[in-house]
């Protein structure tokens, strides 16, 4: 993880917001966790925190809460036994007013996807909100490409697609991987628009440049740092024509960087990605922030040096189950 904003600073941070729920029995006993969502059927969550868990030795369990009734959410998150939970779509948003406090990432992001426990001075559990989706966007760069920031500091970016894991990427190459400007490329102008309309109110600080045009692409600075965030269908409408041809414009440019494709499923090796690798930039698969995001919410529930596990074996079964179902 990062020097500066790894997983010790995030554990460390998240104290501020009370003390541990843990005692000295609690690693020793069958504590949950649990994805809250809809659909949840292609999740690789169960595999990727089975293993983390399995790795520190710990009797947890993470399973799938499959569910259309946000009312369930609640109820399941004050069991006695269970000590946080995932949060994914269509819940992101709406579970912000369920717990009793949301850190600053998910505040700016306006979206959480963990939830941990921290005890009151009363001894009373309060739930944190937090977004470890932009951790995850940064440990992916960080981790396969240790001085890219030698590269990336001061240098724009570029994040393609306005939905929610657009947010988290934004801020990922804002807060930490050190872009001076980020370009939005997007099929709807109006999705783009409300993008920096709520990050703007939420306190975002950076520059955001929507770009229109192959035009106005030829003008910019090639960006260093790219994220798509968009499923992998071929374009048909005329604004999803543009918004290709607009990023074709961008790939094209002399100066290559580093890309990190966020869509993996079915099949990693996605249109953009290939696109990408072959135009020369060095592409990275989604499945890695998706690793990267699920080790700091390990972090945040068992308090515990996850960052330090080798995770070679993990990726590679992952790797492994999307083969099988591709």
């Amino acid at each position: 993880m990062h020097i500066d904003d790894g997983p010790a600073g995030i554990l460390e941070s998240s104290y501020q917001y009370g003390a541990t729920p843990l005692n000295a029995s609690s690693r020793s006993l069958p504590l949950r966790t649990f994805l809250f969502g809809y659909p949840l059927h292609n999740s690789l969550a169960p595999l990727l925190h089975a293993k983390l868990f399995e790795r520190l030795a710990l009797p947890w369990t993470y399973h799938l809460m499959e569910t259309q009734d946000a009312s369930e959410f609640i109820p399941s998150l004050r069991e006695s036994d269970v000590i946080g939970c995932a949060v994914t779509m269509p819940y992101k948003v709406s579970m912000m007013s369920a717990v009793d406090e949301v850190t600053p990432e998910g505040r700016i992001i306006g979206a959480i996807n963990t939830v941990f426990i921290r005890k009151a001075q009363d001894g009373r559990p309060r739930y944190i909100g937090t977004n470890t989706d932009c951790i995850g966007v940064r440990e992916a760069f960080l981790q396969n490409f240790p001085d890219i920031l030698k590269h990336s500091t001061g240098k724009p970016g570029l994040v393609i697609g306005a939905g929610g894991a657009c947010r988290s990427s934004i801020y990922a190459l804002w807060k930490w991987l050190g872009s001076n400007k980020i370009y939005l490329v997007n099929r709807l102008e109006s999705e783009v628009v409300e993008v920096i309309r709520s990050l703007k109110a939420s306190g975002f600080e950076g520059e955001l440049i929507h770009v229109s045009s192959i035009e106005m692409a030829q003008q910019l600075e090639a960006p260093v740092l790219v994220v798509g965030t968009v499923p992998d269908i071929p374009p048909r409408d005329e604004g999803e024509i543009m918004a290709r041809d607009i990023v074709t414009t961008f790939l094209s440019k002399e100066n290559k960087g580093y890309v990190l494709e966020m869509c993996y499923h079915p099949n990693p090796r996605t249109y953009f990605f290939e696109m990408a690798s072959t135009a020369g930039w060095r592409v990275l698969y989604g499945t890695e922030a998706m690793i990267y995001q699920g080790v700091a919410q390990q972090v945040l529930w068992t308090e515990l040096p996850v960052e330090k596990l080798d995770l070679q074996e993990i990726k590679q079964a992952i790797t492994d189950i999307i083969e099988l179902r591709h």
